[in-house]
């Protein structure tokens, strides 16, 4: 993997998990306005709406240089629009980085043919 596709599924990482909470407050914020008098959602629309602009500009970044399938790259479009999603996204994202430095590592080291 070349460092600007690393780059870009870093990115997708670290903006999925703030574009998740982000989403969740926004579901507590629209719950608090037709039960209370605090409307924080527009402010909490702003933000969202920010970060998932964000999440989708990575994700199509990621999607073109890490030459996903169509199901993988549905996959993580799926799980934006998730409540929870973006963790999963995060965490999955996160995992398969390792996975690569870790064959990455074994190529050098001549340990496997991966």
């Amino acid at each position: 993997m070349d460092i600007k596709t690393a780059s870009a599924l870093r990115r997708l990482r670290l903006v999925s998990a703030p574009e998740a909470v982000s989403f969740l407050l926004l579901l507590v914020c629209s719950v608090l306005k037709r039960t209370t008098d605090f409307n924080a959602v527009p402010a909490m629309g702003m933000i969202h709406g920010v970060l998932f602009i964000l999440y989708v500009i990575f994700w199509a970044d990621a999607w073109n240089r890490a030459r996903w399938s169509l199901g993988i790259a549905a996959l993580y479009f799926v799980l934006s629009v998730l409540p929870t999603g973006g963790f999963f996204a995060e965490r999955r994202l996160k995992r398969a980085a390792e996975d690569e430095v870790i064959a990455s590592r074994a190529r050098r080291e001549g340990v496997v043919g991966a």
